[in-house]
């Protein structure tokens, strides 16, 4: 079947009305269509996950309570012993995880971030690509659509797949999308809709769920997007026709890789996510299975599983913790897999995302991502989730109580201190304690750097042995002093929410700015407070100052890491000392055949927009498509977990 496109430029398609109902979260769960396979030995890799864990863990406490116990327990002692047991097995499980993934990386076992082939002659059913805006910036948006429509047309899927923006915006800013939505869809390979809503009920699943009723039934499939992702047409239309053969699948995520970095904050914040994220996305492949997460964009889901599975009603009570359920994705993807849908994790080449060009952006979307997160603990009873789903919601939860955790374990020591009751909990603690400590929080590191190093490809896309280690020998130490400004940050934000200050929807501020460091200082009272609070304990013991002088020192800087970070001009001495360097995150597939990935440029006359797509995903000039492209099946094989079956 072949879509021959008219002549009439058509705003909205004909509806196709799919229901949707409201999902009851407590009760009678509703029936399984039980048609998921379960990769083979699931359960043995998440017990052994959770042993390892816990005989680190229990190991670490152990030795403590012995070294404690020696003259009895005190208030204080005990005090430390309950936030030193989660805290610690917290970064345990960290550890343990990337250790996984390291070994299936370095071994060969898992292939890392593959490119997507991309078969459009074997798709069937139509998939919808959805990107919900809400007062963007009107030429990056259109932009990025112009770049994925026309890659979407060079990989095969014009006639099975149509683009849809999803306005939130108000109307001032909907009449400029309108115009720029004319202009793109007028000259577009494939179909391309916009529609703006006049009420932004629920935010972005609002959105998602009014196109699902409205026109979800003409889609098999729909592809999600952020207003900051970009994604290569081999991508888009390689996971459409996964979907198409395997039809057990109600979604799959992909993990995005970092573009557009302008700042010192995002060129760091790349770094770390290519030189240590991938062997923490291998090892959660590795135990997540058919019960993987979902993050709300850069993947793609079953229309039809996800209108019976994912309507979300309103929490009871008011926000923070009631109302609409901010962080959605995560509950959709236990939803899903609820309802028997397998819902997948794939590393592969193609998927891109933006990151906050500062730190105060970051904390901004932080916060509401704790808003969300912490929600989640109302949502481990729900009825019928699989025990994984349960274990993601408490781990996403969880991450956000660990900033106050630590800070109430530092003010416990710092009391004992004081109070002469003992000395500083470092100096106490086993010397074996503490060096698992340092070697579960910077053995990740450690692991990524090997990992990077025993390629020679990927040696030369970090820019080469020389800017590997420098950028590791920068990213340490900005790590140690960054961990306290985002300690009372998020404590600060829990302290919010606790007295019921909810997070508001504003647009997410995209562009590169300077933030002089008088203008930050208003809002890190608190962080300077503490600086001077931690400097002042050398009177009262400076063994007890020495130990916290990396917090010290982080919280009294805050202002200037702030300042000096969001700086895109003071990132220009990293460039020329191929500090935090640029990679290559796309593996070509077949081997040397770049080409079958390449995205159009953005037509666009701004430099700055078009560094929105990877200049690597650009053609090349005289480049010809690929006619011979491997069948999905043997992709699926290779990214979807051993042992998995259709």
């Amino acid at each position: 079947m072949t879509r021959v496109r008219t002549h009439t430029l058509r705003q909205l398609p004909q509806e196709a009305p799919l229901d949707m109902p409201v999902q009851r979260l407590h009760g009678s769960a509703p029936g399984s269509i039980e048609v998921v396979t379960q990769p083979h030995g699931m359960l043995v890799k998440r017990l052994l996950l959770i042993a390892l864990t816990a005989v680190l863990g229990l190991a670490a406490s152990s030795e403590l309570r012995f070294t404690f116990s020696r003259d009895g327990l005190d208030v204080f002692e005990v005090l430390l012993l309950l936030f030193f047991v989660p805290l610690f097995s917290w970064i345990a499980f960290g550890f343990v995880n990337s250790a996984i993934g390291f070994v299936k990386l370095i071994s060969g076992e898992h292939p890392g971030f593959s490119t997507i082939p991309s078969p459009g002659q074997s798709l069937r059913h139509r998939t919808a690509v959805l990107m919900p805006v809400y007062n963007e910036s009107v030429e990056a948006t259109f932009s990025r659509v112009r770049a994925m429509t026309r890659s979407i047309h060079e990989a095969g899927g014009a006639d099975w797949i149509d683009f849809f923006i999803l306005s939130d915006s108000n109307e001032l800013h909907g009449k400029r999308e309108l115009a720029a939505w004319r202009e793109v869809a007028t000259e577009a390979a494939i179909p391309v809709y916009y529609r703006r809503r006049e009420k932004n009920t629920a935010r972005k699943p609002g959105n998602i769920a009014e196109w699902v009723r409205r026109f979800g039934a003409a889609y098999e499939c729909m592809l999600v997007l952020d207003a900051d992702s970009v994604m290569s047409g081999d991508a888009i239309v390689g996971m459409a026709a996964i979907m198409e053969e395997r039809p057990s699948i109600g979604l799959l995520q992909t993990v995005p890789m970092i573009i557009n970095a302008r700042t010192l904050f995002q060129r760091w914040m790349r770094f770390a996510s290519e030189a240590y994220g991938p062997i923490a996305s291998a090892g959660l492949l590795w135990w997540s299975g058919s019960e993987a997460n979902f993050w709300g964009h850069n993947a793609i889901v079953r229309t039809r599983a996800f209108a019976e599975s994912c309507g979300l009603p309103e929490l009871p009570g008011k926000a923070p913790f009631g109302g609409h359920i901010l962080s959605h994705d995560m509950l959709e993807s236990a939803l899903l897999r609820r309802r028997g849908w397998a819902v997948h994790m794939v590393m592969i080449g193609g998927s891109y995302e933006e990151y906050p060009p500062t730190i105060v952006d970051h904390a901004i979307r932080d916060r509401r991502w704790m808003q969300g997160n912490l929600q989640h603990l109302r949502l481990l009873g729900v009825s019928g989730l699989h025990w994984t789903s349960r274990l993601h919601l408490l781990i996403g939860a969880s991450a956000y109580l660990t900033s106050p955790g630590w800070l109430l374990l530092l003010l416990v020591a710092i009391a004992q201190v004081a109070s002469g009751a003992g000395e500083i909990l470092a100096s106490a603690a086993p010397a074996s304690v503490l060096w698992l400590t340092v070697l579960l929080l910077f053995g990740p590191k450690l692991m990524g750097l090997v990992w990077v190093l025993a390629d020679k490809q990927r040696r030369r896309d970090f820019g080469g042995i020389r800017s590997i280690l420098g950028s590791v020998a920068v990213d340490i130490p900005l790590a140690m002093l960054f961990a306290p400004i985002a300690m009372v940050t998020q404590t600060k934000a829990l302290l919010g929410m606790l007295l019921g200050i909810s997070s508001s929807w504003h647009t997410q501020d995209r562009e590169a700015r300077r933030i002089p460091a008088r203008e930050v200082i208003p809002d890190l009272r608190e962080h300077l407070a503490l600086g001077v609070a931690f400097a002042a304990t050398a009177w009262i013991d400076p063994v007890l100052a020495l130990w916290l002088s990396p917090l010290t020192i982080g919280l009294l800087l805050s202002p200037w890491i702030v300042s000096v970070t969001s700086d895109a001009q003071s990132d220009m001495a990293g460039k020329s000392l191929r500090i935090f360097a640029a990679t290559k995150p796309d593996i070509a597939w077949p081997p040397n055949e770049t080409e079958m990935c390449a995205m159009p440029s953005v037509g666009a006359s701004s430099d700055a927009v078009r560094e929105l797509v990877p200049e690597h995903l650009r053609p090349a000039a005289g480049a010809g498509r690929i006619v011979h492209r491997p069948q999905v099946s043997d992709f699926a094989r290779a990214v979807l977990p051993p042992g998995w079956e259709p």
